[in-house]
């Protein structure tokens, strides 16, 4: 389990272990899976967005000394899920800026955000990957019977 926070974690936050907001990663053929696992929508999507810099990066390198707003809206919690990680994606690779922290808010099927962090530094971040895209593959956005949301999909790299 990973567990990163942009912050510490405050006095509501669960005690146990399983209960604490986190995200890994699994294998798919050539590509790369991302999993997270939070108590709230907004709080999954923004392991998974940790669990997307960590296919590129160790998260722990990244500084915040930018900050970007995004808006994104659809129909279901999937079709959300999938247009946010695209959105990081895209902006990640035209700004050329790499992502450590992650504000979500989720309302009646639009998100906004806010992504922190800076730009690439090749020497530093040594990025592993170019991430292509976020696919329909193992697409899943649901709640456990933990009651704890978990939201994956399969990155092209």
């Amino acid at each position: 389990m990973n567990h990163l926070f942009c912050e510490p974690p405050g006095k509501n936050m669960p005690k146990a272990q399983s209960q604490l907001p986190h995200w890994e990663h699994f294998d798919h053929d050539a590509d790369m899976g991302i999993r997270d696992i939070a108590p709230t929508l907004a709080g999954s999507f923004e392991q998974a967005a940790l669990a997307l810099t960590a296919v590129i990066t160790n998260p722990n390198t990244v500084g915040n000394t930018r900050a970007l707003s995004i808006k994104c809206q659809a129909p279901d919690n999937e079709l959300l899920f999938l247009d946010w990680i695209n959105e990081l994606i895209y902006q990640m690779s035209t700004q050329h800026l790499i992502f450590g922290c992650y504000k979500v808010k989720i309302e009646q099927g639009k998100l906004t955000a806010t992504a922190s962090g800076e730009t690439v530094d090749r020497e530093r971040h040594q990025p592993a990957v170019e991430i292509k895209g976020a696919t329909f593959t193992e697409l899943r956005v649901y709640r456990n019977e933990e009651a704890m949301w978990i939201a994956q999909c399969i990155v092209d790299v």
